[in-house]
């Protein structure tokens, strides 16, 4: 079996030898996880076919799925496009490095396996000591998905990455935990206006208060996505999963409706906010804390290894508190739901009757 070889480094300060072995690794072929400053990324050159082939196998990934190339320079970047709009180098200066993806028309030059198969490439600079040094070391654009499993949570952390694929990649950079938790926001400038196609790490409020109007897109489920994180269910854990929404308190007697189960209680897990865990009653249920009901960020940072540490043996079900949908809230909540399978109740209005929570089958992931 494959070793996975892990490389530590100080996120601070990339000690330049150790990211040069990681980064020979990458121009050899080789598949390389490493932190971003969304989540870790599962890293191929991405000009060549049979490395990037190899990321779709290592992570049961569709193939019709579009990956982001990482570069770490803007102009980098922009090599890889047959056309750069005015407003795509205008995006480029404000937001990167920085969690915001562009969707370009792509040269020909990129591989169909880069783009599956579309006329368009996903292109960013992430802002993170380590991803930079490593892709000013391989020099090569690197195409990079989350990674994980296919369908399975984000990685934070390095041992999110080992958990799922020791043994399936050649190496992970741990550079610690990733500071933005969920994924980049994906613009498409190919259109007019832009359309955003994945809520991130920029908010919609951010982008027009830059450049003017945005709009949002209505299909989350397209023929031929444009961009990862559309087509297929994502950031599911192993246990069932719902959403819900309401103050501590509705959310709190919700969860004690929901342990009832036929002949006993269901365990239970929360990821909620510190307002709501302090109003939960018995039976208590597993909790894990996203942060206060004011602080999206920090849930939005916290979700991903919450999902992944209450996902254990017997856990039935896993309640997500819905947080505000204003800024990264949006991404928050558009994870959250993705992760539910859709799955949302409002413990405010949840009547007598316990509601049906079965899961749907999983599939799909996601990139940073």
């Amino acid at each position: 079996m494959l070793r996975t070889r892990v490389f530590p480094v100080n996120p601070a300060r990339p000690d330049p030898a150790v990211i040069g072995e990681a980064a020979e690794l990458l121009r050899r072929g080789g598949l390389l996880a490493f932190p971003t400053e969304t989540v870790y990324g599962l890293g191929a050159d991405a000009l060549n076919s049979a490395a990037v082939r190899a990321i779709f196998a290592a992570k049961g990934r569709p193939a019709d799925n579009p990956l982001i190339v990482h570069v770490s320079r803007a102009d980098e970047a922009f090599a890889l496009a047959a056309r750069v709009p005015e407003l795509a180098a205008r995006l480029a200066a404000l937001f990167w490095p920085g969690p915001l993806t562009l969707v370009l028309e792509a040269k020909e030059a990129v591989p169909r396996e880069t783009t599956a198969g579309l006329s368009t490439v996903a292109v960013r600079v992430p802002a993170h000591p380590v991803a930079l040094a490593l892709l000013q070391a391989a020099q090569r654009p690197v195409a990079a998905p989350s990674a994980n499993l296919s369908g399975r949570p984000s990685p934070t952390r390095a041992e999110h990455v080992l958990s799922d694929l020791d043994g399936r990649i050649d190496g992970v950079v741990d550079g610690g935990e990733t500071g933005v938790g969920v994924e980049s926001t994906v613009l498409d400038v190919t259109v007019e206006p832009p359309v955003i196609l994945r809520p991130g790490g920029i908010s919609r409020e951010e982008l027009e208060a830059a450049i003017g109007r945005v709009e949002e897109a209505a299909a989350a489920h397209e023929q031929a996505p444009r961009s990862p994180g559309l087509k297929y269910r994502h950031y599911a854990p192993r246990a069932q999963a719902l959403v819900v929404s309401g103050s501590p308190q509705e959310i709190a007697r919700a969860v004690s409706r929901l342990a009832v189960a036929p002949g006993g209680f269901r365990r239970i897990a929360c990821l909620v906010s510190r307002e709501t865990a302090a109003s939960l009653g018995e039976p208590m249920p597993e909790v894990f804390i996203l942060g206060g009901r004011d602080e999206p960020h920090e849930a939005a940072r916290r979700l991903y290894h919450g999902l992944r540490a209450v996902d254990r043996p017997g856990v039935e079900l896993i309640l997500m508190e819905a947080f505000g949908e204003q800024g990264i809230g949006r991404a928050l909540i558009d994870r959250m739901r993705r992760a539910a399978g859709g799955k949302e109740i409002d413990a405010g209005s949840l009547g007598k009757d316990r509601p049906e929570v079965a899961a749907p089958g999983r599939d799909g992931e996601t990139t940073p």
